[in-house]
């Protein structure tokens, strides 16, 4: 895909905004669409003219659906981008490993959906501009910020080179792994980058094999290479093909270079459909992270705060769940119902996140992209063990993104009461199929705005209810009223391991606040403005 410059009217940029985002790709336009459900104004400064080029950011994990979901996103992703469950490994022409990722009929999304980036930001740019409340500025550039008591001066230069100052209250950087504000605010990302470099090239051909995560270890195609394959929605296969050490990046990227190359491998697998090519770029595998993604009225988001392997397809989705966490708790401090330090764990909680997709993301390249001799020496055992040996073959298959626990987060609220089993807090709430009175639904459809209070059985909450919450009866029985939800499947006790009286409290993000055995005498006004006010930790 080339990019096309989208139209829009050039109004005057304001001298204000509650919240300025630099960085107009899925990361920025989800933060601001999820503020905008917050009832929070932002103003999007992006430097190009329009979505992406290239597929870029390819596979959404289920856990960002959901959160695509609350912005209304989800239902043109499923349209347009085709599901996946699991995918195949091939030790040359053998193969090696055939997995899948958990499953099951009555979930709201699949485990994975390939679909090309450039759909996932013009979905999140339309789901913005519905709110009303997002102003996207294309062709436009952060050129300088600075600080001050209650807010920030930001100076943007637009296409024909005007200089503009903005005052924001707040800035969330979003403008990637070369980010402009992180540079301007003397930032530097910690960490280690790998030298292995990846081909990554997007062609169209007309395929009718089943859409899986394909991967050849030195293929006879590609000796001593590893290639993977993923379809996307419009015939078009994403190839990534690792180069040799020696080999020029320059070189390895020009079109007579590239084409042999997948030329050879589509002859192998049989895809013999005409072809021509769409994108090519090039990727080395980077675990990079700032220490903090608060700085004052400045916070990080996405590739401007961490840049992680895209083995296990960490890096979007890590940075959907980075949006997902700071808008409610950014909303929160803007209208006055939180201590600006809720902002703190953000921070603390999306650090660890990094440093453990980082840590998982690490692994996976070390097998996908040998560093060194002694690296490649053992993946090849374990591929030649796995040809045998099943119990070996799942060292060949790397960690698929799972939501982060967040461990030792400030917010956490231990057990109270005794629990065998179920979520506690600092976990993602459990799915589950659910009928409300308006009919089917399932339960992550009532996160993402408030906080979710859970009553199993009869009880009643305590009178004093803050007016961020929104309390539901878990009943056995069919839903009746406004506020009850029939657990119609069972799942929701079976998976909150609740019984007659359980409470939890589950944040607007989806994860787990706290859960109470006898939630009879639970305050949960008093719960959740603790929660808001409280002083978190740094990272």
């Amino acid at each position: 895909m080339t990019r096309t410059a989208i139209n829009q009217a050039t109004p005057a940029l304001p001298a204000h905004t509650p919240v300025l985002i630099a960085g107009g790709g899925p990361v920025g336009l989800t933060v601001a669409a999820l503020l905008a459900r917050q009832g929070i104004a932002s103003t999007v400064i992006e430097a190009d003219s329009g979505y992406c080029d290239g597929s870029r950011a390819i596979c959404m994990s289920r856990r960002s659906l959901e959160i695509l979901g609350w912005i209304g996103a989800d239902k043109p992703m499923l349209d347009k981008g085709l599901s996946w469950v699991g995918g195949r490994s091939y030790f040359r022409d053998r193969e090696v490993l055939h997995f899948e990722m958990p499953a099951e009929p009555t979930q709201r999304f699949v485990p994975m959906v390939n679909i090309q980036q450039y759909y996932a930001e013009e979905f999140a740019h339309d789901a913005a501009i519905a709110t009303g409340l997002v102003d996207v500025r294309w062709s436009t550039r952060v050129s300088d910020v600075t600080q001050h008591g209650d807010g920030a001066a930001v100076e943007v230069v637009s296409a024909d080179g005007s200089k503009h100052n903005i005052e924001a209250d707040w800035v969330i950087a979003c403008d990637g792994g070369r980010s402009t504000v992180r540079e301007l605010l003397g930032l530097q990302l910690t960490g280690m980058q790998y030298d292995g470099r990846y081909v990554i090239v997007d062609i169209e051909q007309a395929t009718s094999r089943p859409v899986e995560r394909l991967a050849w270890f030195d293929p006879p195609s590609n000796p001593g290479s590893t290639i993977l394959m993923h379809r996307q929605p419009d015939n078009v296969w994403r190839i990534d093909y690792q180069i040799r050490d020696d080999e020029d990046p320059a070189e390895a990227v020009k079109p007579e270079n590239v084409l042999p190359r997948v030329q050879s491998h589509l002859d192998m697998i049989s895809e013999t459909a005409p072809w021509k090519p769409l994108w090519i770029s090039i990727y080395n595998a980077k675990c990079l992270t700032l220490p903090q993604y608060r700085h004052g009225r400045v916070l990080f988001a996405g590739d401007a705060a961490h840049l992680v392997p895209i083995f296990g397809v960490r890096g979007l989705n890590s940075g959907l769940d980075d949006a997902s966490n700071l808008a409610w708790k950014l909303a929160a401090v803007m209208r006055g119902e939180a201590a600006d330090s809720l902002l703190e764990s953000y921070s603390t909680e999306r650090v660890h996140a990094a440093r453990e997709n980082i840590r998982y993301g690490a692994k996976s390249t070390e097998f996908m992209a040998p560093p060194n001799y002694g690296f490649r020496l053992m993946r090849e055992a374990a591929l030649r063990l796995a040809l045998e040996d099943e119990s070996v073959r799942s060292l060949v298959n790397p960690r698929q993104t799972t939501p982060i626990e967040y461990l030792d987060s400030p917010l956490n609220i231990g057990d109270v009461g005794e629990f065998d089993g179920g979520p506690h807090a600092g976990l993602p709430a459990p799915e589950a199929s659910i009928q409300t009175i308006s009919g089917a639904r399932h339960l992550s459809e009532l996160f993402g705005q408030h906080f979710v209070v859970l009553c199993f059985g009869d009880i009643a909450p305590a009178a004093n209810v803050h007016n961020l919450a929104r309390v539901y009866r878990v009943r056995d029985t069919a839903a009746t009223a406004d506020g009850e939800i029939h657990d119609v499947l069972g799942q929701m006790r079976e998976r909150y391991a609740a019984a007659a009286g359980t409470l939890c409290v589950i944040r607007p993000d989806g994860y787990v606040l706290g859960r109470w055995r006898d939630g009879r005498e639970a305050d949960i006004a008093a719960i959740i403005d603790n929660a808001l006010q409280q002083t978190a930790r740094t990272a």
